[in-house]
């Protein structure tokens, strides 16, 4: 195979396939999602035995537990996916929605119109499920998208590919407008991110590694986050009854993602009595506690923390700790080591919450809530394409509005300029 070609000639599909998605209508599109929700529900004994051959291949290359997790696809999984398709095809259309619309003094009516951005690429690693969400967003807001997966999900990208072109073709609409590289050749990736003439966005999810060689090489803007080192704060005025679930949950529902708490931050007059409660919790799960000297004097099991430490995205059973003085200490730290994703606050304080929210500089801020609920799903944005930590030109969970642009429209009625 002739990289360069058959990437090329895949650029050509997706434009040309583009351009009708971004002229078709609201229902249309609808059904085309809920046709491909109807193929994978059907298809879900071949999606998992397919997956089944990317677990066993990645287990023998080696592949760390975080990895596995990753890639892994189940009944509850691809449940998952069906919902998302389906919540995606309920939510309201952004595409041709005019805002702000106004007279000018000359007469002139004045306003912005919300359009598709036109063929995203996006590269992603492990997770399978990324194929269906990315692909049901780009639908939905009227755009192409070229997706390549990682080599590890080789069988269970092209088993979805396949669940996909069937529901695109029962709905009418051209196969093309998702396709799926279906080489594992890493140089697929830089010809993708350097295709302008055909490609609009790059969005690459994945490890640190892949996010920094892709912003590094793309000559196409790049919608990312390169680590999710998240806090959660228990501050002084916590409500203990919600802070130990929310610490815990924050930290072990789930390890290796990228909203999970990597570091805990507690208010030392409060410390002595959630730091054991919490520490019983976290090593009954066998997480390894890390933590500052105060930290270490009041859990005999943790061990010193390094300044590593804390700017560091474990994506494991491994957590680090420090008693903070208060507020202020928190924030600072915060704004000092954290990554720019999602960070709460515990507490009872409204003036405390209100200051957190706008004080800490990152992409999702919450109170009395679990950092893992940061995700599209969650935001009711039926699925997301990845999370941004970029301030431009879009921030947070990627749903539908972050895949469009808007263009100013103007009405007149034979306006001249005078």
């Amino acid at each position: 195979m002739n990289i360069k070609d058959y990437m090329n000639d895949l650029g050509i599909k997706a434009k040309k396939a583009g351009r009708e998605i971004s002229r078709t209508e609201s229902g249309k599109k609808n059904l085309a999602l809920l046709k491909i929700a109807e193929v994978i529900e059907a298809s879900a004994d071949n999606l998992v035995s397919e997956n089944q051959k990317d677990l066993a291949t990645g287990k023998a290359n080696g592949l760390d537990a975080a990895m596995l997790d990753r890639l892994a696809l189940t009944p509850k999984s691809i449940n998952a996916m069906v919902e998302g398709l389906k919540q995606v095809a309920a939510l309201p259309d952004p595409i041709g929605e005019i805002t702000d619309l106004s007279y000018r003094p000359s007469g002139i009516q004045v306003g912005q119109m919300r359009v598709p951005l036109g063929v995203i690429g996006i590269i992603y690693e492990s997770r399978p499920n990324v194929t269906v969400d990315a692909a049901a967003l780009c639908l939905k807001s009227g755009n192409a998208c070229i997706l390549r997966g990682g080599s590890e999900s080789i069988y269970s990208n092209q088993a979805i590919a396949a669940c996909i072109a069937k529901g695109l073709a029962e709905a009418g609409l051209p196969t093309e407008a998702v396709q799926i590289v279906a080489t594992a050749d890493r140089a697929a990736v830089g010809e993708l991110i350097t295709m302008n003439q055909y490609v609009d966005v790059i969005v690459p999810r994945g490890g640190k590694g892949l996010i920094e060689r892709i912003s590094k090489d793309a000559t196409i803007p790049v919608i990312k986050h390169l680590d999710g080192i998240c806090h959660v704060y228990i501050d002084d005025n916590a409500d203990i009854d919600k802070a130990i679930p929310i610490a815990g949950n924050a930290k072990t529902h789930r390890y290796g993602v990228c909203n999970a708490m990597e570091t805990l931050l507690v208010a030392e007059s409060i410390a002595g009595k959630v730091l054991p409660l919490l520490a019983e919790k976290y090593l009954e799960k066998g997480v390894e506690l890390r933590g500052c000297p105060k930290t270490c004097s009041l859990i005999p099991a943790c061990i010193r923390a390094t300044e590593e430490d804390w700017k560091t995205e474990y994506l494991a059973p491994i957590l680090s700790i420090k008693i903070v003085s208060g507020l202020d200490e928190a924030i600072e730290h915060i704004n000092h080591y954290g990554s720019l994703h999602t960070d709460a606050i515990v507490t009872e304080d409204y003036s405390k919450a209100r200051r957190f929210l706008r004080e800490v500089d990152s992409s999702s801020v919450m109170v009395n809530a679990s950092t893992r609920l940061a995700d599209g799903f969650e935001y009711g944005l039926g699925a997301e394409i990845g999370i941004s930590t970029d301030k431009l030109h879009a921030r947070g969970p990627v749903g539908l509005k972050g895949l469009t642009s808007l263009k100013y429209i103007v009405l007149g009625d034979g306006h001249i300029r005078q």
